[in-house]
């Protein structure tokens, strides 16, 4: 069975379009089809697709390149030529049987066993010379790398030797130029670099590891592809960039405050400055009784302490055609307990609440949503991606969040737009958006663990009243449950 979700794509008012499993379809059962149909209007730049069914985006991704309206220059110089630069996780085994094992001891499943730049490990894995991924490149001129994360659990450090990069959009929106030595992205996310290719004739390795700050395991291994000068030969040995240390918190957090929207005439950022609906999310692990497990408990994950149970038939048609007992809109805006969410780890009583619970969200109101990691069991970081919509990341910060004193200190002017957000390790963020596109979308942590265990939910965003304003009719051609 297989589903299909177009990453960052806002199919406004054609969730049918959006992908995800019972979320907004049934899946493709093996043997029959589906199209579909959608259009891009009034979206640009990098995005991707992948499968949006159990751990299949392993290896089912690609990158989705939408380009300015004719006649369009880019807000930057513009370059040479443009390349795609997709990072992946290979397991050497049958992903799904992986799954199954790590849930029958109610544990997580094995790491992957390397990363891939455009589906290659790169030679520092044994057996792989001929699994390199390269890039000629002419001296002096300038490229365009449309770099995406479609990693399933790893937050990735990526650089080039001897080589600056210019970051210029993130999630398909322009952000204002910086130059950095390495970029942080999360599963999820699109980034955007500007390489200028001025220096001596050579081969000079890209690279990509993860961002390891949290005690959790993870595959380590570091990827590598080749940026090679044109005209020089392949016996010349690359040279490897100094990436960032593994748990180099300092440059993830100086890095993502550089990021910031060009909020310029023709770029606006239109950030929410009145907010109608404040809702405050708290991220945690859990165990749960599991009979099947072999330990008698599994992990698990949850949003204000309530880890999502995946209904049988899609949550759109259900909304859409009123069918009952689906699901439930009372999610709450609160977790049930307020505690020092960020403190001393929190080992007892991590049993969660299960329900396929979801947040109704009046047409057109502004929402701002504080996402809180906490401390049950470990801190991590997560990357948050929301269906449907882009949002403004006005805050983030490190230990708890304070409503009296932080929100003074939001960036309201102009605030890196996203698709994806990063929630910092033993952190929070603050996002804003404005529910102006009808139906049910999906948020849930891009961590592929982390989803499977629970760590999701969806907004009923309620149709407006305007003729433009509410859902379209389902295609004829949707898959049945």
């Amino acid at each position: 069975n297989m589903s299909i979700h177009w990453h960052g794509l806002k199919q406004f008012r054609n969730g049918w379009a959006d992908g995800p499993a019972f979320i907004t379809q049934c899946p493709i059962q093996t043997g029959h089809s589906y199209t579909y149909d959608f259009n891009v209007m009034g979206q640009r730049g990098t995005l991707w697709w992948h499968a949006h069914i159990f751990w299949l985006r392993a290896t089912v991704y690609g990158a989705i390149v939408i380009m300015p309206k004719q006649g369009t220059p880019f807000p930057f110089p513009q370059p040479y030529r443009e390349t795609n630069i997709i990072l992946g996780e290979w397991w050497n085994n049958d992903v799904e049987e992986i799954v199954k094992q790590g849930n029958k001891l109610g544990l997580p499943p094995n790491t992957s066993d390397a990363h891939t730049i455009n589906g290659k490990p790169g030679p520092l894995f044994p057996c792989s010379e001929k699994h390199t991924f390269a890039m000629e490149v002419e001296q002096g001129k300038t490229y365009l790398l449309r770099i995406i994360n479609a990693a399933l659990n790893d937050e990735l450090f990526f650089a080039i030797a001897g080589h600056n990069m210019t970051v210029v959009e993130i999630d398909a929106v322009y952000t204002k130029p910086f130059t950095t030595q390495a970029i942080l992205i999360a599963p999820g996310q699109t980034t955007n670099v500007l390489v200028q290719a001025t220096q001596a004739p050579g081969r000079y390795f890209m690279a990509a590891r993860p961002f390891m700050d949290a005690p959790l395991t993870v595959d380590n291994k570091t990827a590598t592809a080749i940026l090679q000068y044109k005209g020089v030969p392949n016996t010349v040995l690359p040279i490897l960039p100094q990436l960032p240390l593994p748990n180099d918190t300092a440059f993830a957090s100086s890095y993502n405050a550089k990021l910031r929207s060009l909020n310029s005439p023709q770029y606006p950022a239109n950030v929410p400055l009145k907010v109608d609906r404040h809702l405050f999310y708290t991220i945690g692990l859990g165990i749960n009784p599991c009979a099947t497990c072999l330990n008698g408990t599994q992990l698990t994950a949850s949003l204000n302490n309530i880890t999502f149970v995946m209904p049988q038939i899609g949550l759109l048609q259900a909304h859409y055609f009123n069918i009952k007992g689906v699901f439930r809109t009372d999610f709450p805006d609160r977790p049930p307990k307020r505690f020092n969410y960020t403190g001393a780890p929190l080992t007892a009583n991590l049993g969660t609440t299960l329900g396929t619970r979801l947040s109704k969200i009046v047409f057109n109101s502004t929402v701002e949503l504080v996402l809180q990691d906490t401390n049950l069991l470990t801190v991590e970081s997560h990357p948050f991606h929301l269906h449907g919509y882009n949002f403004f990341v006005v805050g983030t910060g490190i230990g708890n969040f304070d409503p009296a004193k932080d929100p003074a200190k939001f960036n309201l002017v102009d605030p890196p737009e996203r698709n994806t957000v990063g929630v910092p390790t033993g952190g929070w963020a603050a996002i804003r958006f404005r529910a102006d596109n009808p139906g049910v979308w999906f948020m849930h942590c891009h961590l592929e663990l982390h989803t499977g265990w629970g760590l999701k939910t969806a907004f009923v965003v309620e149709n407006g009243k305007g003729p433009d304003q509410s859902i379209l009719p389902p295609p004829k051609d949707l898959p049945p449950c």
